[in-house]
This record gives C-alpha cells, structure tokens and sequence, in this order.
C-alpha cells in the first residue's frame, strides 16, 4: 500500500525511519495533510538527503502499524533493505487475496503478471496527470527534478502530456493573434513594420484593411468590434513565430533564409529554425518596437570588442565590423518606421517580458 499510494522509490522506502511522523498540518475545508520523511538518495550526495513525503491517511496508518509489528524494538527502520523482498512480498499477498481468506472478506482477486515498484510508480503518475494541475503534482509527488520526467511518465495517447500540449497550443495561438491585432493597429495608425518582411506584411494588413471597408459599406450602422478583424487575421496570425529580435512569418517555407542556411529539406511539415535565423536578410522576418533594445544592446556590444581587438586581428575586425552595421541599420529601420526610442520607448513586447 505504501509503495502503491506513494510512489516512493525502493531506496527511499527502506530509508523510512521508524520514528517517520512529521507534524500533520490542517488545511482548508478542515482536512488534514499528513507527512512522513525519509531519505531521497537518487540524484543526491552519498548517504542521501532528508525529505518529506504528502500521504493519504491509508498510508500513515499502515505506516504505524508496521511500527507496531517490528520484531526488534530497537529498529531503526520500518523496513530495512535486507527485509524488502518486494516481489515476494507481492506473490504472498495475491496467495492470501486470492485465497479462502481473502474471498470472505470479498476482496477483489488481484490478476496474475509482474508488478514492481517502477510500476507502480508510472501508474500513480498517469492517475495524478489526469486530475487538474495533476503533472506537477506528480513531478512533487515523485521527486523529479525535471517535470520532462514526469511528462515521459505520465504520456500515453489522449493522455494528460497530449491535453497539456493543446492547452499549450492554444495559449500561444491566442497570443500570436494578439500581437498580429497589435501590429495591425500600429499600420492602421500609419506606423509600418520594419525588416526585410515589412512590405509583404503592409500589403497584406492592407488587403484587410480594405476588406473592413467593404463591411462598413454594407451595413454603416453597425459598430464593428475586433472579432471581425481578428477572424481576418487569424490564417496569418498562425503563421507567426516569435524570435527574439523579430516576428518570424512563415508563410512559405521556400523562402525560409534558415532552412536554406541549413540546407534543410522543403516540406509542407518545415519549421523555423530559429539558432539559424538571419532576421536583417530574411524575407519573412520583421522587425518591431519590442525588438530594438536586442538590435541596440548588440550594437553596444559590437563596438566593445571592437575596440578591444589588437590590430594585426583584421579578419575578427572585419567581421564584427560587419555585425555592427547590421545592427545598427535595423535599430535604423525601426526609428524610421516608429520613431526613436527616446521619444517612443523602448518597447513593450516579448523581447522585453
């Protein structure tokens, strides 16, 4: 039961103490959260470290019964690894379940197969991810240092990893919309987008532009609100990825500068690649407020080395040369379209959150 209801690791099952009571604590609508400790030796220095466990009241009650059945007063474990024997453990307690005893107490037959504790673990992992918040309960419940870990336990088709990846998706999509809504107002307000995608993206904020038009022609009495604009905006809102000194819009992977960086394949399933992006030579790139303090800190950054660079170092001059001038003809272009930092800010995007 302990094992099953606590996914507790071998190692740290034999680690509990019999002195393993902590201080119960009482939470809202009047329950109560009981606690147990023992050592956590995977992943720690030797001789493992104190830590303590959230339990049902099944788990300390049988807890304390161990407690009260040890042989030797003087244990200092309620288990001890010489006496764990799990899989025996397991085979005698079907024998009994099974048995005339259990069937007159109506027990439930427990199915002939292997059971051990990484089993039970990955079981209790997938009950934990269905519930909600349930995956990172389970990465504290299961002392994962990464909530990958528990991901990789707690996936299974139409699992909770799948649900928790739609929601992901979601969220981000609703973001994107959000910030092709921004950037729309911003040309709508005659403020352009900068970067080598800017006249594709005007052409096409112009395109909606004239498409609201058409509607208010046809019914001048009635208001207009953003969700006309964004149903508009949304096959291009899906196309957006958010680099961190750009918008990237990959509309047409054929054009990608990355993917020919890399000379990666085209397929209808290409991605961005976003450590091979070139934002100030990609056609599909553009460049907004919330992206000039990178364009800037780079050209600051820029000009440091350079002055640090001995002379006879040409080629390593050269080439930070040549960043420092791409920098500073992007932090160009975006005062030309929106004006300069000093008079606009610096920007309020994802380049600054």
């Amino acid at each position: 039961m302990v094992a099953a209801l606590t996914g507790m690791r071998m190692s740290e099952l034999v680690e509990i103490p019999t002195d393993f009571r902590l201080p119960s604590q009482t939470v809202a609508g009047g329950l109560t959260r009981h606690r147990i400790r023992s050592k956590r030796i995977k992943g720690v220095k030797h001789g493992g470290e104190w830590d303590e466990w959230v339990v049902v009241e099944e788990v300390h009650q049988a807890l304390e019964l161990m407690g009260r059945l040890l042989d030797d007063p003087g244990e200092t474990h309620l288990i001890g690894e010489h006496n764990l024997n799990y899989g025996w453990r397991v085979h005698f307690l079907r024998q009994w379940v099974n048995g005339e005893d259990g069937q007159r107490l109506g027990l439930a037959p427990i199915p002939d197969g292997q059971v051990n504790l990484r089993m039970l673990r990955r079981t209790l992992a997938l009950e934990l991810a269905h519930r909600p918040g349930g995956l990172l309960a389970a990465k504290v419940a299961l002392k994962h240092v990464s909530v990958t870990t528990t991901e990789g336990y707690a996936a299974r088709p139409g699992g909770q990893q799948s649900i928790f990846m739609a929601e992901v998706g979601k969220e981000e999509q609703n973001r994107n919309l959000e910030l092709t809504l921004q950037a729309f107002r911003d040309y709508q307000q005659g403020i352009l987008p900068a970067g080598p995608g800017a006249r594709d993206l005007a052409e096409f904020f112009a395109s909606v532009d004239g498409q609201l038009a058409e509607l208010a022609k046809k019914s001048p009495t009635v208001k207009r609100g953003d969700r006309e604009v964004t149903s508009l905006l949304a096959k291009r809102a899906k196309t957006l990825h958010l680099g961190v000194a750009n918008y990237c819009w990959f509309i047409d992977p054929a054009k990608a500068l990355c993917l020919k960086i890399a000379g990666a394949p085209v397929t209808k399933d290409s991605q961005p690649m976003a450590g091979m992006c070139d934002s100030a030579r990609c056609p599909q790139a553009t460049h907004h407020p919330c992206h000039r303090p990178v364009w800037a800190e780079s050209a600051d950054t820029s000009k440091v080395f350079i002055a640090s660079i001995p002379r006879g170092n040409k080629a390593e001059r050269q080439r930070l040369e040549a960043e420092l001038a791409r920098a500073e003809r992007v932090v160009s272009e975006i005062d030309a379209a929106y004006g300069p930092a000093d008079q606009k800010g610096d920007g309020d995007g994802p380049a600054d959150q």
